[in-house]
């Protein structure tokens, strides 16, 4: 099983992200893109990983809004899981 990141390993990792908010037990963040295709690929290329990693965002998408919520359920929030999905995330974005 994932441990938690403790309060100083959650502090160094979110300043390692760009733009994540978070809650006590979650990050999130909203992806605009130019269009739905955009909006799509960077779905598809981020759920080939998070397959990969046994690791599944909770997202949705309207058109070429991708909203985006990472958190490890079965440590009860944030983990080392979720900084690399999301810093893989943030690379899909130029």
């Amino acid at each position: 099983m994932v441990e938690l990141l403790t309060n100083q390993e959650r502090s160094t990792a979110l300043m390692s992200l760009s733009s994540w908010d978070t809650t006590e037990n979650a990050i999130t963040k909203t992806f605009v893109f130019k269009n739905f295709v955009e909006a799509f690929g960077f779905m598809t290329q981020s759920a080939i990983v998070a397959e990969k990693m046994n690791h599944h965002p909770e997202w949705s998408n309207v058109y070429k809004t991708v909203n985006v919520t990472l958190t490890t359920h079965d440590a009860g929030g944030l983990t080392e899981l979720d900084i690399k999905l999301a810093k893989f995330m943030d690379g899909l974005v130029p």
